[in-house]
């Protein structure tokens, strides 16, 4: 299954969940799309739960299916810490998330375009792939021919709240990774534990 590349309100109505995490998609309508979108839901099996769960995580970090179960996979591989924040940390090190976590993009796609496009360097070596996983303490920057992009601009002067386990210098277009973010900085609207139960019984 490849990456989702189509509407993101539709798909965030049907999950019930903000996948830009600004809960813009959901302020109008909260109802599924689709003819029968204001009807009443149905009740969801444990399994079609678990689905949900995994899909608000996906779709949130832009992963194909393949992706996903390749970083559950490297989660589920550290056995210093529960598998779901493993998978979170890993996630959230992730270059294109990084790059829109500094306030660099406004949506993880138009990060994701950024890295691609070749903009991003990470402790001054440029990176191009978006899954990249950063170290910690590594500084993200862009190339001095891409500091004037207008685009990037624009997002920094809307001054997005940033959070605490990076430090940005909005001068100098840089940020370091300072730390893993604690679990109660990230959206406590997914439930990662179902998602393991989900890849559990596939496995």
């Amino acid at each position: 299954m490849s990456r989702y590349t189509g509407p993101v309100w539709k798909k965030s109505r049907r999950l019930g969940y903000s996948i830009l995490e600004s809960g813009k998609e959901l302020q109008k309508r909260q109802t599924i799309p689709g003819q029968h979108g204001d009807a009443k839901p149905k009740k969801k099996t444990e399994y079609g739960i678990q689905m949900t769960e995994k899909q608000k995580i996906r779709f949130t970090y832009g992963m194909s299916e393949k992706q996903f179960r390749r970083f559950f996979l490297l989660a589920k591989e550290d056995k210093t810490k529960s598998t779901g924040i493993a998978l979170l940390e890993i996630l959230e090190s992730r270059l294109d998330n990084l790059v829109f976590r500094m306030g660099f993009a406004s949506t993880r796609r138009q990060a994701r375009q950024l890295v691609n496009h070749g903009h991003i360097t990470v402790n001054s070596k440029k990176v191009d792939i978006p899954s990249y996983i950063v170290p910690l303490n590594s500084v993200i920057s862009f190339k001095e021919s891409s500091k004037n992009l207008k685009i990037v601009k624009e997002v920094i002067e809307s001054k997005r709240a940033l959070p605490a386990y990076v430090e940005v210098d909005t001068n100098k277009l840089e940020g370091k990774y300072v730390r893993y973010p604690d679990r109660k900085e990230l959206s406590s609207d997914i439930n990662e534990a179902q998602v393991i139960e989900y890849y559990n019984r596939k496995l």
